[in-house]
């Protein structure tokens, strides 16, 4: 009698069942791992073992490859130029010599480990409203971030599957962002009487999606019988989507124009997709009609998304439209400040200083560093120094430089003023492409490296001097505050030259 085979061509031993063999088989593997990092342990030394690896990865192995996650994109770097030697002599001498060891990140190996200190984790004590009856969780099929979060709701503990709001409370305002702050707290607390729509704008990582976050909580709280909705512009097309694929469109309207109020993240998504466009400009003017609040967040003015249809647009200019912009240094301070003081860790003043000096381009990068500190902190155990605060953050602030090309310079000019390349270089001398192309000239000598004969060369095959009379009327323009044409709308030279230097240094 033949023998069964297990999967992977195992022979089952005799009278051995598949669930005692699939058991055997894990036990096997659970041996495995484990030489593996006794072996890693020889190797690096107790001391070093303990410091770098101790509940800070986790191996697995794939044919005669050794995959070792860590906790961190930090500590990912730290073990490729330290050890990635070590880990390939371990590998081989497990697997075999064709054997090879492959880094990854699992943040979730942060998350499993307990913090250096007896404080409280912070994701523990999170909360989040949850959703109301009936109200689904989450968008259609696919929609990724585009999640629906609906009152009438109380507060309850937040489990891993749930998200916890941001707060207005912890918003950090400066001079350039306390427009919107003001304006979403009416919003907050006067729903549909003030502002209706309120339009948010501006580049990645000013905060829009935290004051739409902060609105929604702030309204379930002042007003807990209302139905809220904060959802992106992508979550509302799936369910539209959804709806045409299962003949419900009546039961889509009713549940998207009979809330209190509407919160849409994202509203560029709807550029170019007309149909989507349609049915969102139908729903803000049935609700803004009926007195219910609409707050939407872009990442442009709605003049710029000039793939909006005009009455789209025209809607939602109609309430309050306010701009974020990057923090300015004293904001970034008081931002770092006051997020370092939620995370588990000890960090010098001059390191704090350190980031908010150095990491100019949004909240997301401040952030980013401050978790670079803390990781340092969880594996030396140790107060983070400027000096460490420096050799820890290197690598990351290289990356976050922005390089901007002739290129870049040409594209943005072209985007905001409707034109084509081919006519910011053409020779034609009518005001609406000189001016346009005198401004590409100037923004090139600010923010690149190009000398006047490269700009003039790129921009036409125009000579040095051509290039330093652009620069120098441009600066006149900018000394009066001169008005320029966009499109049909008049605008001031700093309005212009602050929205194409937000798109350039974006990228």
């Amino acid at each position: 009698m033949r023998l069964g085979r297990e999967r992977g061509g195992r022979k089952m031993q005799p009278g051995m069942r598949p669930t005692e063999s699939v058991r055997a088989a894990s036990e096997q593997q659970d041996s495995r791992l484990a030489a593996i990092l006794e072996e890693l342990k020889v190797q690096l030394g107790e001391r070093r073992y303990a410091l770098w690896c101790e509940s800070r990865i986790r191996p697995s192995i794939a044919d005669d490859v050794l995959t070792i996650a860590v906790e961190s994109p930090f500590l990912l770097n730290c073990f490729q130029k330290q050890f990635k030697d070590v880990l390939a002599r371990v590998a081989q001498k497990a697997l075999g010599p064709a054997a090879q060891a492959v880094l990854t990140v699992d943040a979730s190996l942060a998350l499993d480990r307990p913090p250096a200190t007896g404080r409280p984790e912070p994701w523990r004590s999170a909360t989040v409203a949850a959703p109301a009856r009936g109200a689904e969780s989450g968008g259609a099929s696919g929609a990724g971030k585009a999640a629906m979060w609906q009152g009438p709701s109380r507060e309850e503990p937040a489990t891993a599957r749930q998200r916890r709001l941001a707060d207005l409370a912890d918003f950090v305002a400066s001079p350039a962002t306390e427009l919107a702050l003001t304006a979403a707290r009416q919003a907050a607390n006067w729903p549909g009487t003030r502002f209706n729509p309120l339009f948010l704008y501006g580049s990645v990582g000013t905060g829009k999606t935290h004051l739409l976050e902060g609105i929604c909580r702030q309204l379930r709280r002042n007003h807990p019988q209302q139905q809220v909705v904060l959802i992106t512009a992508e979550g509302f097309a799936n369910y539209f989507t959804q709806a045409l694929r299962d003949h419900t469109l009546p039961s889509f309207r009713q549940r998207f124009r009979g809330v209190d109020a509407l919160l849409v993240d994202d509203v560029d998504f709807f550029e170019s997709k007309r149909v989507f466009q349609e049915e969102f400009l139908h729903t803000l003017t049935d609700l803004a009609d009926h007195g219910r609040q609409v707050v939407v967040a872009g990442d442009r003015h709605p003049r710029l998304l000039t793939k909006l249809g005009e009455e789209l647009i025209s809607r939602l200019q109609a309430g309050l439209v306010c701009r974020l912009e990057a923090p300015d240094l004293e904001c970034r301070r008081r931002i770092v400040a006051a997020k370092a003081q939620r995370l588990d860790g000890e960090f010098a003043p001059e390191a704090l200083e350190y980031i908010a000096e150095k990491f100019t381009g949004s909240v997301r990068e401040l952030e980013g560093a401050l978790n670079c500190l803390q990781t340092c902190y969880h594996m030396t155990g140790q107060r983070v120094t400027l000096a460490r605060a420096r050799q820890v953050l290197l690598d990351l602030h290289r990356d976050c430089l922005r390089i901007v090309r002739l290129a870049d310079v040409e594209r943005v000019v072209c985007g905001l003023f409707g034109l084509k390349p081919k006519d910011l270089k053409s020779d034609s001398r009518v005001r609406t492409l000189v001016q346009p192309r005198m401004l590409a000239m100037f923004l090139a000598r600010k923010h690149t490296q190009s000398a006047y004969t490269e700009i003039g060369s790129h921009f036409g095959g125009r000579n040095h001097s051509t290039v330093m009379s652009a620069e120098r009327k441009v600066l006149q323009w900018l000394e009066s505050n001169a008005t320029i044409r966009v499109s049909s709308q008049s605008w001031t030279i700093h309005e212009v030259m602050n929205v194409l230097e937000q798109q350039l240094l974006a990228g």
